[in-house]
């Protein structure tokens, strides 16, 4: 999915088998998982990022069966910047009808440090990393892990560097829920704008909820030109969750007249999901939360409910 990023079309990579299911005590059985992958698959999810597949034998399983099964979806697998795990990810991945590897690293300051890597060793890595990867799948997707923390320039060179490696889709991430909804479409914007062959790719979004504005700045993440949304359903991830999958399709489905962008899904199927996943999930969704909460759309007496029993578009409107 090559110039896509003047598109009105949204990709929606779901996370919620990986991502999600590190929510501290979010485990699902091998059954469940291929499951829930079966109803993303269903309701018209792009990508569903399956599992870890170097993490556990379990996942490795998960992944493979989930690959083999979907009939819809590209089914992708998470890798770190290292030959081994890419290698077991294109295992995992590779009896899909439509894989995808997807490698990451960490390229802001702090995890620069981690492995001890100065920004031309991590350059050379990221290159090495991302041309193995694109060897064994045509699909391939990149993350700098922690970018909104990322140096402008070198996040610019490292981009650059993954494009050229054989990298379709790059992802920017906002690990740690840090970034604002200005700054995230300005983001996206200064790097298709300025990085060369950004043209060629597609930019994608991966946002946390650590300040409560996960939605917003991938919404706003489109608008300065990414066309994927990573997200899960009912916002499942680690700390305070990720972007939540119904609120940015239910967002750009009625809000199409300032947001005019589209999705596949079908939103009629959101419910029943929401529901699903909470209960193998066993992260019960709050009772106000937006699109799929068991109160979203109930009034107490007093001025709204008497407007919504007159006219049902009272306070929609």
């Amino acid at each position: 999915m090559k110039n896509n990023n003047h598109s009105n079309r949204v990709v929606i990579f779901d996370t919620t088998l990986r991502d999600g299911e590190q929510s501290p005590g979010a485990t699902m059985t091998h059954d469940e998982k291929l499951e829930i992958a079966e109803l993303l698959d269903e309701m018209g999810v792009d990508i569903i990022e399956a599992g870890f597949p170097i993490a556990s034998e379990g996942d490795f399983k998960a992944v493979s069966e989930i690959a083999r099964r979907s009939k819809n979806s590209t089914i992708c697998g998470l890798a770190r910047a290292n030959y081994k795990d890419i290698d077991r990810c294109w295992e995992a991945v590779k009896n899909s009808s439509a894989p995808r590897i997807h490698t990451f690293i960490g390229t802001s300051p702090l995890h620069r440090a981690i492995p001890n890597l100065d920004k031309d060793q991590m350059a050379e890595l990221i290159h090495d990393t991302v041309t193995h990867a694109r060897n064994l799948c045509d699909n391939v997707q990149w993350s700098p892990m922690d970018a909104t923390r990322t140096e402008h320039d070198y996040l610019m060179r490292v981009v650059e560097i993954a494009i050229k490696a054989g990298a379709a889709t790059i992802n920017i991430p906002d690990t740690v829920g840090y970034t604002a909804p200005v700054e995230s479409a300005d983001l996206i914007r200064m790097l298709i704008e300025r990085v060369p062959g950004a043209d060629e790719v597609v930019f994608a979004t991966h946002c946390h909820n650590d300040l409560g504005m996960a939605t917003a700045n991938a919404l706003a993440a489109v608008e300065g030109g990414a066309r994927q949304i990573e997200c899960t359903i009912n916002g499942l991830g680690e700390r305070a969750g990720n972007t939540a999958l119904e609120e940015v399709v239910m967002a750009l489905k009625v809000r199409g007249d300032i947001m005019p962008y589209h999705t596949r899904i079908d939103a009629t199927k959101l419910m029943n999901l929401s529901r699903r996943v909470a209960t193998v999930s066993g992260f019960p969704v709050q009772f106000n939360k937006a699109i799929v909460g068991k109160n979203a759309f109930a009034h107490e007496s007093g001025i709204h409910q008497d407007g919504m029993l007159k006219n049902s578009e009272t306070i929609l409107s």
